[in-house]
C-alpha cells in the first residue's frame, strides 16, 4: 500500500494563504472530504487545492514526514509560494 503526505492550501477571510498538512492512503478521497467539510475540523468550510504531495511505501515514513512538514514552517512557506504560483499560471 502507498501513503501520501500532502499540503493543501486555501485563502482565509483576509485573503491570506493558509495551509494544512496531512497523510493518507487515498489522496483523491481525502481531498474530496476536505472540500466537502468532512475532513479535519480546521479544513471545514473552505475550498482547498492540492499544492504538494509526496509518496511513501510505509505508513511510519509518511507519518514522520507529515510531522516534519507540520513543524518546519520555512519549508511549508517555501512549498506554498512555489506551488501556489505554479498553480496560478
Amino acid at each position: 500500500m502507498t501513503f501520501y503526505v500532502y499540503l493543501i492550501c486555501s485563502k482565509n477571510n483576509n485573503n491570506r494563504l493558509i495551509s494544512y498538512v496531512g497523510y493518507t492512503n487515498n489522496l483523491n478521497k481525502r481531498i474530496y472530504l476536505h472540500n466537502n467539510s468532512k475532513g479535519a475540523k480546521f479544513t471545514k468550510g473552505k475550498k482547498w487545492i492540492l499544492l504538494y504531495k509526496k509518496k511513501f511505501l510505509f505508513k511510519n515514513e509518511a507519518m514522520k514526514y507529515e510531522y516534519y512538514l507540520k513543524k518546519d514552517r520555512v519549508k511549508r512557506e517555501y512549498l506554498k509560494k512555489k506551488y501556489y504560483l505554479y498553480e496560478k499560471t
